[in-house]
Parts: structure tokens; sequence; C-alpha cells
């Protein structure tokens, strides 16, 4: 058997179906710019905010966000809608800078039910691709290789962010 490190991936799997604490999300937000980095917060808006994914699919996994807590899709202002579009706009426009992707998924899991672990605090994945970006490992070991740890991540897109919105 071959095994694969992934360390990363302890807080999540050991957390999984416990209570939490509260949203990762709001507390990003509330926190000080200071830890923005620590909470790989990328932006903050008057309305909607990026984060990084802490458990990403691929490279430059984003999320894109309210920052009024809620769950409910329904409940999302104009305003609010207004700016996610414009985040997730500029989120693919900084991707395709940072890595050159062939392609995204855009999108968002309404509902525990629907596959989302974090169902209370709506959010809309932004997750790049690569052509032949899936292999036999996810298929037949049931494991992904992401080649950039999440600070390096963060840097290269922050960097990318203040080129292209002067932010």
């Amino acid at each position: 058997m071959e095994i694969v490190w992934a360390p990363w991936r302890l807080s999540y799997v050991s957390k999984v179906g416990k209570v939490d604490t509260g949203c990762f999300i709001c507390r990003a937000y509330e926190d000080s710019s200071e830890k923005d980095r620590e909470n790989l917060l990328l932006f903050r808006g008057e309305k909607a905010l990026v984060i990084l994914n802490k458990f990403p699919y691929n490279t430059g996994h984003l999320m894109v966000c309210p920052v009024r807590h809620t769950g409910d899709f329904l409940s999302l202002l104009p305003e609010e809608l207004a700016e996610i579009d414009e985040l997730l706009k500029r989120s693919i426009r900084v991707l395709k800078a940072a890595y050159n992707p062939d392609g995204f998924n855009v999108g968002l899991n309404l509902g525990r039910a629907s596959g989302g672990s974090v169902d209370t605090h709506i959010h809309y994945h932004v997750v790049p691709r690569w052509n032949g970006d899936t292999n036999f490992l996810p298929v037949t070991a049931g494991v992904k290789v992401i080649p950039q740890s999440l600070e390096e991540t963060y840097d290269t897109l922050k960097k990318m962010w203040r080129e292209l919105y002067d932010v």
C-alpha cells in the first residue's frame, strides 16, 4: 500500500460530525484584518467576502460568501447578490491571472442533503480546473494531490488581487 501524507486534513477529519462552536466565515470577517492570512480571507467587501477553502478540491479553490450569516439563499438581498456576482467575476479573473486554468467549476450547495458541509452560511465555490487534473488517484485510491500549500496559494492570490484591483 502506498501512503500519501496530507497532515493538514487532520484538523478537518477530527471535527467532522462534531458540534461546531461558530461560523468560521463570520469569525474570519469579524477578526482583525491583521489575521486575514491566518484566516485565509482574501478580500473584505461591504456585503460579501472572498476566502480560500481550507479543504480545497484544487489549488486556488475559493469561496465567495455574503458577510451576513444566512443559510437561506432566498433571503439574500439584491445588494448582497450584486456584490457576490462582482466578487465571483473578480475571483475568476484573479485565478486566471495567477494560475491560467483551463476552466472553472462555480456553484453552491444548498442544505446538508446537497453535499454542503457548511449549510448555515451561503458560500459559492470557485474551483479552477485544468485539463487532466483528475487522474486514477481520486478514482481508485480516493486520493487527491494539491501541489501548493494554502499559505503559498493565499500569498499568490493576495498579490494578484492587489495587482488587479489595487486593494
